[in-house]
């Protein structure tokens, strides 16, 4: 098992397949892009198999989600998520993905063992998004939520970053469409994790700014927040359930505490927790001959160094080197 020294277990895995990107959200990167690593310092889709395969098998994951970058970008996805679905046992396995593609590749996806998936969606409004994302493909995004539905992934999840005076005014409107289509919203403060190094705290729409936004429209409830565990979204009923609408305050209201997640960049780093500063890298002892075990003890090493939190609130935090979208989700 992945334990670290404060006793929690990371049994989530989330795998990087890429730290390309077809938007340019302004939270993650400039508009210009960034420097993509080579190809040669990326995992193949053997080696990305084959580490899932290890953290499943020998390290009781249960949980594997694919991300980027934009992980659809990466041509072996279909057959990663195969190659994840023919382990036993079986994880579960989802994807985090901005949509662009998922009208193609949805009903592939789920033939192939995905099970659900989030979707990146920050505003309905075409300007608004081609202003955040620096791509008018918002057209494109919808589309690809409607074939993730119709494909089955349910339930289809879409995740949302407010930024102030863009796209903050949207919260209500959003959840409507939520609602109105059968997808599940869950809000993401923002967090310090852009290329630009730009995120300051008075930036950020907060958790309970959100809710205050939303209370003023629908009658939220809690649901069991007493059992939210290692759970990112504190969940709330709305106007009486079934629907819910979730919050993830990662600043505000960490979940440190109970965190089971564990990362895997596409150049075969590991990272015990988004905000790590340092890494382990499992690639270059999986290409030097490392059998199974070496590798399963290298996992366990980098894990069992995992911090209490992210410590944002420190006054020596130091974001990480890395953005976002060089890391995975």
């Amino acid at each position: 098992m992945l334990v670290d020294t404060f006793g929690r277990t990371a049994t989530d895995l989330r795998v990087s397949l890429t730290d390309r990107c077809n938007l340019r959200c302004s939270y993650c990167m400039p508009p210009e892009g960034l420097e993509w690593l080579p190809k040669p310092e990326l995992l193949t889709d053997d080696e990305v198999a084959r580490l899932i395969g290890i953290a499943v098998r020998d390290l009781g994951v249960t949980e594997v989600r694919l991300t980027g970058g934009e992980p659809l970008l990466r041509r072996g996805v279909v057959g990663i998520v195969a190659r994840a679905a023919a382990l036993e046992p079986r994880p579960q396995i989802s994807i985090t993905t901005n949509g662009i593609g998922l009208e193609r590749l949805a009903a592939p996806l789920a033939d192939a063992g995905l099970d659900r998936v989030n979707v990146s969606l920050d505003t309905l409004d075409r300007a608004t998004f081609q202003a955040m994302a620096h791509r008018d493909r918002l057209a494109d995004v919808l589309a690809g939520l409607a074939a993730a539905a119709r494909a089955g992934l349910a339930p289809v999840k879409i995740n949302t970053v407010l930024l102030r005076g863009v796209n903050d005014h949207e919260a209500v409107p959003l959840l409507e469409y939520c609602l109105a289509h059968g997808y599940q919203l869950r809000f993401i403060e923002q967090m310090p994790l852009d290329a630009q190094h730009g995120w300051t705290r008075d930036g950020m729409i907060t958790a309970g700014e959100i809710l205050d936004r939303l209370g003023a429209a629908f009658t939220l409830v809690p649901e069991g927040a007493a059992e939210r565990g290692s759970a990112p979204a504190e969940t709330f009923t709305v106007d009486g359930g079934p629907a819910t609408v979730g919050v993830i305050g990662s600043v505000t209201r960490p979940f440190c505490g109970a965190c089971d997640r564990v990362r895997l960049t596409a150049d075969g780093q590991v990272r015990n927790c988004l905000f790590a500063t340092e890494e382990s890298n499992l690639r270059d002892a999986l290409r030097a001959g490392a059998g199974d075990a070496e590798l399963a003890d290298r996992w366990r090493a980098a894990v069992r160094a995992k911090r209490a939190g992210h410590g944002i609130d420190d006054p020596a935090f130091l974001q990480p080197a890395r953005p976002m979208s060089a890391i995975g989700g």
